[in-house]
């Protein structure tokens, strides 16, 4: 990467020691990570799971990951021509907005790029998550894919709003019930229900937004 423009220490605001101490903490790893790698990607995060995360940064294990406290990283970026590390870099910085991440490696863009194209995990759609798809219960006893609800789950689906029974020990839907469709904000309630029958209508993935490398930023498309 381009010589630092700069070595002046970063100011911070008033604020207590240790978070201080954390903050100036952050800045420092992140020029050091400037200056050693060759790449920084910037990047965003879809329906977060740090167990994936986890995962990703087993892969990435040469590499540096930083997440969260988007304020500190631009300011240790440089948010300006003037105030940034090196060259650049405050393009970056000003895009360092909402669940956005940096990623320093030497990796080149094809091969950053390949591999979260094929990373896309299934998950379970959150409250307040979009219905990706409509899903409907017939009416008669209840099933999980092929088994039968345990009739001691009767009073959480009741609790839940399912209008169920117990008819001889078997769970039963009274009338046909549409847990969610398409395009519906998805309620607390909601996305237990699609959790307890196993329907995974969301997606974890990272998209790359765009990358730093000698003193140019280029978007990724």
């Amino acid at each position: 990467m381009p010589k630092s423009k700069r070595s002046t220490v970063v100011a911070l605001t008033q604020t207590d020691k240790k978070g201080r101490e954390g903050k100036e903490k952050l800045i420092e790893d992140i020029h050091q990570c400037v200056d050693n790698y060759d790449y920084l990607y910037l990047y965003s995060v879809k329906d977060m799971r740090n167990t994936y995360l986890k995962e990703i940064r087993h892969d990435f294990k040469d590499s540096r990951f930083f997440f969260g406290k988007n304020r500190v990283m631009a300011k240790a970026l440089g948010t300006t021509v003037e105030e940034e590390y090196k060259e650049g870099l405050s393009a970056i910085a000003k895009q360092l907005s909402s669940e956005v991440g940096l990623l320093f490696t030497n990796k080149a863009p094809e091969e950053v790029k390949s591999y979260f194209q094929e990373f896309v995990k299934p998950g379970y759609a959150r409250s307040g998550a979009i219905a990706t798809e409509t899903v409907s219960l017939p009416e008669g006893p209840v099933k999980r894919g092929s088994e039968p609800v345990p009739h001691n789950m009767e009073p959480l689906l009741r609790s839940l709003g399912m209008p169920t029974a117990l008819k001889n020990g078997i769970v039963t839907l009274l009338v046909p019930y549409t847990i969610c469709m398409t395009g519906e904000t998805l309620s607390t309630n909601q996305a237990h229900l699609l959790k307890l029958f196993y329907h995974q209508l969301s997606e974890f993935s990272v998209d790359l937004l765009s990358y730093y490398h000698n003193g140019q930023v280029e978007q990724i498309e």
